[in-house]
């Protein structure tokens, strides 16, 4: 018979959408900037007339506890009050890519079983297609019928959540195929705010946060919206997408962010622009994920701008990073070090621990892990094993606990009977001048071998001569490693959060 003791109804009562904005009004912060957005200013008590207004609205049409609401929505004043509109009445808000054609968009929400629909007006024109493949939808609420919508007279009042209540859903980020649905409850976001937040970042209600990744991704949301809300700190909001070096330096100058959210594509872009070496001088510290920041990345941006790059990792499963440099502890080219509050093990196929610089896949421990995936029961079996979760990265482990990427599981190369990291030779690539971004993948040659190859897009003003980058990587990797041919690009498909999609360069 189990006789532990469990927490009493009151004891787990939470509601993440009161927690990030009421709080900061009954204590007296009502009038402190939450969102800057084109210009205006949104203070926490305008905030929580937004997120009233959407709760009322959802009640009128019939929304009920647990019920999916669909977002496919820009970065917005009105994706927050969605968001936290949604969670308030104890509904799932279900966050898409809005970028995203309307056919992939309705198996999304197909596969949610949503009912309603909110929806940016700039990405109307996809709602045919949203709803052909989503015949369930009953109800879709556009951003310019935002008054109409918002006008109801029901109530307002936060549901009766509990900290464990199912809280929202998140796409994980597609790099091999059609999105899972990863499932979160109101007191994940907590966890990686009393984690990450507040011991890596030191964040305090004097930040002021831009995020490049958008919010319908865990990074994003965490930079945009949950870290900043959580502090009483404001936010910076840019629906722009894809957004630019220059947009994002007349941001980040007009603004004047402490935190800088971005991911390593982006920082090269912008080390290679034209942009005044001070324009990031009101940042305190840069933040890098989404895929690994090489360390020729770090060191340009550090010796251009004058500004740390803090690189860490953290996925859709486990709600935001949970390894991370730290501003007294950062490594060039690692991921750095378990964030305090999660523990990291490097593990062989077996669940054994590898020994130290060897390398495994990295396992994770922590309060925010997601509880599962919707209806894939095999794969929530596959990647949630107890109280740790798989992450399907490859990394290495040094004696005082640094961690460096290797790869995704499928990403290693088998070359010759020894194991090839595509983000070493990236690496390696990178710190040619002439090389902007690299993805290197297999590719089977004539007599049904695996040779690495690399696709490579140049440095602004460079030209990329294949001799020039065979002679660089002799004299850097072991000749297994080395590329077998280039192939020269614009562009590298991508997620809209930076990881490169792989699986289509296999193409």
């Amino acid at each position: 018979m189990n006789t532990t003791s469990q927490p009493s109804t009151a004891d787990r009562a939470f509601n993440l959408s009161t927690w990030l904005v009421d709080r900061h009004v009954e204590e007296g912060r009502g009038d402190v900037v939450a969102i800057r957005c084109g210009g205006e200013s949104h203070t926490y008590r305008d905030v929580l007339d937004h997120v009233e207004r959407v709760a009322t609205g959802l009640r009128a049409i019939g929304v009920r506890s647990e019920e999916r609401v669909a977002m496919v929505m820009l970065d917005s004043v009105e994706f927050i009050a969605t968001f936290l509109g949604a969670l308030r009445i104890g509904a799932i808000p279900l966050l898409t890519n809005p970028l995203l054609p309307g056919r992939d968009l309705g198996v999304i929400i197909a596969d949610s079983r949503a009912r309603v629909l909110v929806i940016s007006h700039e990405r109307a024109a996809s709602l045919d297609d949203i709803r052909a493949g989503a015949s369930e939808i009953e109800h879709v609420i556009t951003s310019d019928g935002w008054a109409d919508f918002t006008a109801s007279d029901e109530d307002g009042a936060a549901y009766d959540t509990w900290i464990d209540s199912p809280g929202f859903w998140l796409c994980t980020s597609g790099t091999t195929g059609m999105p899972k649905l990863a499932m979160h409850t109101h007191g994940d976001v907590k966890a990686t705010f009393d984690t990450y937040a507040t011991q890596v970042l030191g964040i305090t209600a004097n930040d002021r946060c831009f995020s490049v990744g958008p919010m319908f991704h865990a990074y994003g949301l965490g930079n945009s919206l949950t870290f900043p809300f959580a502090a009483g700190a404001s936010t910076i909001l840019e629906p722009t997408r894809p957004p630019t070096p220059q947009l994002v330096a007349d941001i980040v100058t007009t603004e004047k962010p402490t935190l800088f959210f971005c991911i390593p594509t982006f920082l090269a872009a912008l080390t290679n622009s034209d942009l005044p070496d001070d324009t990031f001088a009101s940042v305190r510290y840069g933040v890098s994920a989404a895929e690994s920041l090489p360390a020729e990345t770090f060191t340009r941006f550090l010796e251009r701008f004058g500004v740390t790059i803090l690189d860490g990792i953290g996925s859709t499963e486990m709600l935001h990073i949970f390894v991370s440099n730290t501003p007294d502890a950062h490594r060039p080219g690692t991921t750095g070090r378990a964030v305090p509050g999660y523990e990291a093990r490097v593990v062989d196929p077996d669940g054994n621990d590898v020994a130290d610089d060897e390398p495994g896949q990295l396992v994770m421990r922590g309060e925010s892990s997601a509880s599962g995936y919707w209806c894939r029961s095999a794969q929530s079996r596959a990647t949630f094993e107890g109280e740790w979760t798989r992450t399907g990265d490859l990394y290495t482990r040094s004696a005082d606990g640094f961690l460096t990427y290797l790869g995704r599981s499928d990403d290693m190369l088998r070359v010759g009977g020894e194991w090839v990291s595509p983000a070493e030779v990236e690496g390696t690539l990178i710190e040619h001048a002439s090389v902007l971004e690299a993805a290197v993948v297999g590719e089977r040659d004539s007599s049904d071998i695996v040779r690495p190859i690399a696709f490579v897009i140049a440095a602004p003003g460079a030209t990329v001569d294949d001799e020039e980058l065979t002679a660089w990587c002799r004299d850097r990797l072991a000749g297994y490693k080395r590329p077998k041919r280039y192939e020269i690009v614009t562009e590298l498909p991508k997620t809209a959060t930076g990881k490169i999609q792989r699986y289509k360069l296999r193409r």
